[in-house]
C-alpha cells in the first residue's frame, strides 16, 4: 500500500507541473481586444528597445531562444496572436536574448553540457543494448553497464538543474521588471502574468524530476 501511495505521490510531483503549466498557458490565451499587437510584435519591439542583436523567427516547436545563432522563436499562437499568454510568453524568451547579452554564464554553460549529455545518453543507451553481447566475455558486464547509464543519466539531470535557475531568472529577473517598467499591462494583468512567467519557468521542472527519479532507480539496482 505504501508503495502505491509514494508511485501516486511520484506521478504528481512529476507530471503535475507539466499539466498546471499547460493549464495556466491555455487559460489565458485568449484574443485580448484591448492589446496594441501580438506577441511577435512585442518581441519586436523589446528586441528593439533592449538593443539586441538577436533575431525573431516562428516554429513549430516549444517557444525558446536559440544562443547559437542568437534567434527568439515564438509558435504560431504566441507570434500571432493578441493574448497574455502571448505577450508574456514573448518578453519571457527575450529575456534569455538578454541573459545572452549580459554573458550569464550558467546559459552559455548550458548548450556544450546539452551536447555533452547528449553523446553520453547514446554511450548509455548502447552499453544497456550491448550488455548480453558483453556478458559473455566479462562476468561483471551488467553492473558496468548500469554505472554507464547512471553516468548518462546523471548529465541529462546536471544540464536540467542548470537550466531551471536560467529559466526563472528570465521570467522573474528579465520579463517581469521589463513588463512593470514599461507598464505594458494594465494592473489586474499582473497577478495572471506572473503565473504565466512561473509556467514559462517551469517548462523543465517535469524533465528535472524524472530525471532524478530515473537515476536513484538504476542506482538502486546498483547496490543490489
Amino acid at each position: 500500500m505504501l508503495w502505491i501511495i509514494l508511485g501516486i505521490a511520484l506521478f504528481i510531483v512529476i507530471l503535475g507541473p507539466q499539466y498546471w503549466t499547460q493549464h495556466i498557458l491555455k487559460k489565458y490565451s485568449g484574443e485580448r481586444a484591448d492589446f496594441p499587437g501580438t506577441g511577435g510584435e512585442f518581441a519586436k519591439h523589446l528586441i528593439k528597445q533592449q538593443a539586441l542583436n538577436v533575431t525573431l523567427e516562428n516554429t513549430p516547436q516549444g517557444d525558446h531562444y536559440d544562443p547559437t545563432t542568437k534567434t527568439v522563436r515564438l509558435n504560431d499562437n504566441n507570434l500571432d496572436a493578441k493574448s497574455l499568454t502571448s505577450v508574456v510568453t514573448a518578453a519571457h524568451e527575450v529575456g534569455h536574448a538578454i541573459q545572452h547579452q549580459q554573458g550569464m554564464a550558467l546559459l552559455l554553460m548550458r548548450g556544450p553540457l546539452a551536447k555533452f549529455a547528449f553523446y553520453m545518453e547514446k554511450t548509455a543507451q548502447l552499453a544497456l543494448i550491448s550488455t548480453p553481447i558483453f556478458l559473455s566475455f566479462v562476468p561483471g558486464a551488467g553492473r558496468i553497464s548500469i554505472m554507464i547509464a547512471i553516468a548518462g543519466m546523471l548529465a541529462s539531470t546536471l544540464v536540467h538543474l542548470v537550466t531551471l535557475p536560467v529559466e526563472f531568472n528570465a521570467s522573474f529577473g528579465k520579463a517581469l521588471p521589463i513588463l512593470k517598467q514599461g507598464g505594458y499591462l494594465k494592473e489586474s494583468d499582473y497577478k495572471a502574468a506572473r503565473k504565466i512567467l512561473l509556467a514559462c519557468a517551469l517548462t523543465y521542472v517535469s524533465a528535472a524530476l524524472s530525471s532524478l527519479v530515473n537515476v536513484w532507480r538504476w542506482f538502486r539496482m546498483l547496490r543490489r
